[in-house]
C-alpha cells in the first residue's frame, strides 16, 4: 500500500463521549433504556450530565472510534464528520489527528454546538446510552472529498448518521465516487432501533451500494426478521456480498454472498470492564483486514482481537496498541 492510500475512511457522528458508571436505578430515574442508545436534545444533556458519577471525557462517535483503532493496528485511516467551532470540536479535532488519523472536515459555523454522547455504564459492563447530536448530524455532500474517497480502499458509514436525511446524501454521493474507483464501501447498523427507524430506506441503500454489512444479533434480527443465523444468512446473501453479525460472547460469522459460513470464535478479555466501543473495534479489525487482502478468517480474527482489548477497561478506544497485540498473536 503507497503512503498517500488509504486503509478505511470512515463517515459518521463526531461525537465527544462522557462515560461515568451507574447503576439501574439511575437509568430508571432518567428514563435511559439500558444497553441501548436514545436522542436527547439540549436541555436534556445538560440535566442528564449533571445528574451524573464523575467520569471521563474522550473524543468518540462509533465510526471514528473504528478510525481510532484502524490506527491503533498500523493502519492508515481518515475520518469526516461535523463538529462546531467550539472547544469540545476542538478537542475532537485533536484527539483523532494525534492518533494519526486524517481529518480535514470543515467545522459548523452556525447552529448547534459540538455533540455530545452520555454513556452510563451499569457494573454488568452495559452501555446505556443517551445522545445529543449537535452539529455532527450536518454532515453533507459537500464534505465528502473525492480524493480521499478514491484513495480509500473501504468507505465505512455509521448507521447512527444514516438518521439524518442530508446526511444520506452525503452517503450515496461517497458511494457513488467509491464504486467509480472500484472501491469497497461498508455500514455498520449501529442499533436495532435505527434499524426499525429506517427499515425500507436501509434495504434500499444496501442492496444499491454496500458491499460489507456489519451487524450485532440484535440489529441483523431487526433487519432480516429472523434471529436464526441460517434465516439471516440467505436473506444476507441476498442483500450484501457480505455480511459480518457479532455475538457478544459467543464471537461472529461472517457471511459471504458465495461461499460457507465463516464462523470467528471471541477472545476473551482478562476482565470485562465496559462493551463500549466493542462492536466499534471488531468493525475496525475486519475492515483492515479485508483492506490489506486478509483472508475473511485472518481479518475476523483481528476483529475479535481488537474488541476483546477494548472491553477489558473502561472506554471505547484501546489502551495498548493492538498492533502489538496482533503481531503478538501471529496476525498481523
Amino acid at each position: 500500500m503507497s503512503q498517500n492510500s488509504l486503509d478505511v475512511i470512515g463517515v459518521g457522528n463526531a461525537i465527544v463521549d462522557v462515560l461515568a458508571k451507574a447503576d439501574d436505578a439511575f437509568l430508571k430515574a432518567n428514563d435511559i433504556p439500558k444497553g441501548g442508545m436514545i436522542l436527547i436534545d439540549e436541555d436534556q444533556a445538560r440535566d442528564i450530565y449533571s445528574a451524573m458519577a464523575t467520569g471521563v471525557e474522550v473524543s468518540g462517535g462509533s465510526a471514528a472510534n473504528t478510525i481510532a483503532c484502524v490506527a491503533s493496528l498500523g493502519g492508515n485511516g481518515a475520518f469526516v464528520g461535523k463538529v462546531a467551532s467550539d472547544a469540545l470540536g476542538e478537542i475532537f479535532g485533536h484527539d483523532l489527528r494525534a492518533l494519526g488519523v486524517e481529518y480535514k472536515t470543515s467545522p459548523l459555523r452556525e447552529g448547534p454546538a459540538t455533540g455530545r454522547c452520555l454513556i452510563n455504564v451499569t457494573p454488568d459492563a452495559q452501555r446505556s446510552m443517551t445522545t445529543f447530536l449537535g452539529a455532527a448530524g450536518f454532515v453533507a455532500p459537500s464534505d465528502i472529498d473525492p480524493t480521499q474517497i478514491t484513495r480509500a480502499a473501504i468507505t465505512f458509514f455509521e448507521g447512527y448518521l444514516f438518521e439524518q436525511p442530508i446526511a444520506r446524501e452525503a452517503f450515496v454521493r461517497a458511494c457513488a465516487i467509491a464504486k467509480e474507483a472500484g472501491k469497497r464501501t461498508a455500514l455498520t447498523l449501529s442499533d436495532a432501533g435505527c434499524v426499525e427507524r429506517n427499515f425500507e430506506m436501509l434495504h434500499e441503500f444496501i442492496g444499491g451500494h454496500v458491499d460489507i454489512l456489519l451487524a450485532n444479533d440484535m440489529e441483523a434480527a431487526a433487519l432480516f426478521g429472523s434471529d436464526d443465523v441460517n434465516a439471516i444468512a440467505d436473506k444476507a446473501r441476498k442483500l450484501c456480498p457480505l455480511t459480518a453479525v457479532t455475538m457478544s460472547e459467543k464471537g461472529s460469522v461472517l457471511i459471504p454472498r458465495d461461499g460457507e459460513l465463516v464462523t470467528i470464535a471471541p477472545i476473551t478479555p482478562g476482565a470485562l470492564e465496559d462493551t463500549t466501543g466493542a462492536g466499534d473495534a471488531y468493525a475496525a479489525g475486519l475492515l483492515f483486514g479485508l483492506a490489506r487482502g486478509f483472508s475473511l478468517e485472518k481479518a475476523g480474527a483481528l476483529g475479535s482481537l481488537a474488541a476483546s482489548e477494548v472491553i477489558s477497561h473502561f472506554g471505547a478506544r484501546p489502551a495498548q496498541p493492538l498492533k502489538a497485540l496482533a503481531e503478538k498473536a501471529g496476525l498481523l
